[in-house]
């Protein structure tokens, strides 16, 4: 692709991203010599790494997600599940995502409509194709491993977050990852991880251009604050506490964010397979979901810490509505 632009129809929740406020993420063929990949983790605040997973076992967990959730109505009939192609006849609305953002302290998102999607997107979590296979893919973990230099010191948190994104509902705002992790150091990876091909305007991850040292700079600037305002050290480890807004994010607005910090978004699309090493303060958002064949979104967050150094114990509990995570 030579540029982005407005037929592009990649959009955020203020706006379209275009040539004139984004640009493409560098993709890293994960064969490169390790130090030249860490170099360019260092650099950018982020790794993108193509074709690390084999591509069919990326696949079969997204059958088997969607497998799960076809009870529901969610997907087109006469299709396969692993195509995860929303149904027409339906509103997003009974099928809302969840985590970061979606409801304030992590609370539960939707109404009665959606309790039946709401709990099997989260008993998902819990199956084994996916909390033991998936999560500790030996690819993925040794690749993290070798790429730390943490070895047997590495430690993957069970909680994670399995996302979809349903066409045209909300996207993940503004945020940094260290928000939610604040009872450890910040040393995490996360992984994110593509579970089918993302289109470009497929609602897919986005960073924001050097996000990493502006992340870093407003932990500062929250640690400074609670200070001011007398908050106690647990009230500050909080990621909603009175600094910061109810859902833990920067912003819902992520064209206006950029501009004020002078930068770019960064976006792609995505293959299954890809995966998406990020920093503890690099800061990213996701696009609203314009695939134009109606496929469902699909990804997770992994997150991955050396075991030898503090870390956040709350992450070593399965996800659930509430936890304050």
């Amino acid at each position: 692709m030579v540029g982005l632009a407005v037929e592009d129809n990649i959009q955020v929740n203020d706006g379209p991203l275009t040539s004139e406020n984004a640009a493409l993420l560098r993709p890293s063929d994960p064969s490169l010599p390790l130090d030249e990949l860490r170099a360019r983790y260092e650099q950018d605040g982020y790794l993108f790494l193509k074709h690390l997973l084999p591509r069919d076992d990326v696949l079969e967990a997204r059958r088997q997600y969607f497998s799960l959730l076809a009870p529901t109505g969610v997907l087109q009939e006469g299709t396969d599940p692993v195509q995860g192609i929303f149904n027409p006849t339906k509103s997003p609305d009974e099928y809302p995502g969840i985590g970061a953002g979606a409801v304030g302290n992590n609370g539960r998102p939707g109404g009665e409509e959606a309790a039946q999607f709401v709990d099997l997107a989260i008993e998902a979590h819990y199956q084994d194709w996916y909390a033991e296979k998936f999560c500790n893919h030996p690819d993925l973990v040794r690749f993290v491993a070798e790429f730390t230099g943490w070895g047997e010191h590495t430690l993957n948190f069970r909680r994670t977050l399995l996302r979809n994104n349903t066409p045209g509902t909300k996207p993940i705002g503004v945020h940094y990852d260290q928000i939610f992790l604040r009872y450890g150091e910040p040393t995490s990876v996360t992984a994110w991880v593509p579970m089918g091909d993302i289109k470009i305007n497929g609602g897919g991850l986005i960073y924001l251009e050097d996000g990493d040292p502006v992340g870093l700079k407003i932990e500062g600037e929250f640690t400074t604050k609670a200070k001011q305002a007398g908050l106690t050290e647990e009230e500050a480890r909080s990621a909603f506490n009175s600094n910061m807004m109810a859902t833990g994010l920067l912003s819902e607005s992520p064209a206006e964010f950029a501009r004020q910090h002078g930068r770019r978004w960064l976006v792609s699309d995505y293959e299954a397979g890809d995966v998406v090493l990020h920093k503890p303060h690099t800061i990213h958002a996701s696009t609203i979901n314009n695939d134009p064949d109606k496929v469902i979104r699909l990804a997770t967050d992994l997150r991955f810490c050396d075991s030898s150094k503090p870390y956040d114990k709350r992450w070593m509990n399965f996800y659930r509505f509430g936890d304050g995570v």
